[in-house]
């Protein structure tokens, strides 16, 4: 690796460290910066900071959000009776885009991992029974990720809600569109068989 003179270096060292940047672009980043101007600098920075000081949880279904309640739970044209159970906010934005759901969230906050010390009381699952318990919600929508985590949370919520009444759904999980069938692995197969439906 070349020397780079130490605030470069720190500047680089530390985009390294965000997700899915490497050397290289981290020092493509770092020598953008370098060449914009202070002005622009100190904008990106307090954008930054921004974000850490401004940014909450949503008191309602643990989104995030710049008020006590996120945009989705102050919508009253949004379906309050429908909730869709994600791990993580940036799912939101996954099934936001397709414009086909309307209801509510619920962020768990992550995925059941005993490997990983993370069990039911870890994750946001009171809330959600809280939630529940006021008697308002009809549907669970279980759109945890296609891992062996996300599949063993949404047992777990399937296990824990349908007592209480509530219908509880999983989203659909198989063979992506455009791809080749001789491509996908056998979960994925599997998947795809399990939830096919009448054409």
């Amino acid at each position: 690796m070349a020397d780079f003179a130490e605030p470069l270096a720190r500047l680089i060292t530390e985009f390294k460290r965000l997700p899915g940047i490497g050397q290289k672009s981290a020092q493509r980043i770092a020598f953008h910066i370098m060449r914009s101007s202070r002005d622009d600098a100190e904008h990106l920075a307090r954008t930054i900071l921004d974000v850490k000081d401004k940014l909450r949880i949503c008191a309602q279904c643990n989104n995030i959000s710049s008020e006590e309640l996120c945009q989705y739970c102050l919508n009253p044209n949004r379906d309050q009776k429908t909730v869709c159970v994600v791990e993580d906010p940036n799912n939101i934005v996954g099934i936001e885009v397709t414009r086909q759901f309307n209801g509510l969230y619920h962020v768990l906050g992550g995925a059941l991992s005993p490997l990983r010390g993370v069990g039911p009381e870890q994750l946001k699952i009171k809330s959600l029974v809280d939630r529940i318990a006021k008697g308002e919600l009809q549907e669970i929508i279980v759109a945890t990720n296609p891992t062996v985590e996300g599949e063993a949370t949404a047992v777990y919520l399937s296990k824990l809600l349908r007592p209480l009444g509530m219908k509880v759904t999983r989203i659909a999980m198989g063979v992506p569109v455009g791809s080749d069938l001789e491509f996908a692995d056998e979960v994925t197969m599997w998947k795809a068989m399990e939830g096919r439906r009448e054409i």
